[in-house]
């Protein structure tokens, strides 16, 4: 926490950016701290990926992986946007490194 301000993160699959927006929107109001994606490569933000070699995707990916890790090693908790319960490999192991660290972890559908 940060004053009287808890912090969480967003987590889950970025083809949900809607469902990103609408949660982010909710728990800012709810009077927290809400730390998110810093682009949504699986809904609109293309350029991202386009004209890149294989190995420059798979440096970008590794990096926005670690970089979303260091979101949730600032919060005290993530809060998993699981659309239709779907859960991708990359949310998957961000909840599982939250667990590791001792952080809540909620969800948007149980």
């Amino acid at each position: 926490m940060i004053g009287n301000y808890k912090i969480i993160t967003l987590c889950g699959s970025t083809k949900f950016k809607d469902d990103f927006m609408r949660v982010q929107k909710e728990l800012t109001l709810k009077g927290n701290i809400v730390l998110s994606v810093g682009l949504f490569g699986h809904s609109g933000d293309n350029e991202v990926w386009e004209n890149r070699s294989e190995g420059e995707l798979t440096k970008t990916k590794i990096m926005l992986d670690d970089m979303h890790k260091r979101r949730i090693d600032l919060s005290d908790e993530i809060f998993v946007i699981n659309k239709n319960n779907y859960i991708g490999e990359s949310t998957k192991s961000e909840i599982e490194y939250a667990i590791k660290t001792n952080k809540k972890v909620n969800y948007m559908e149980n």
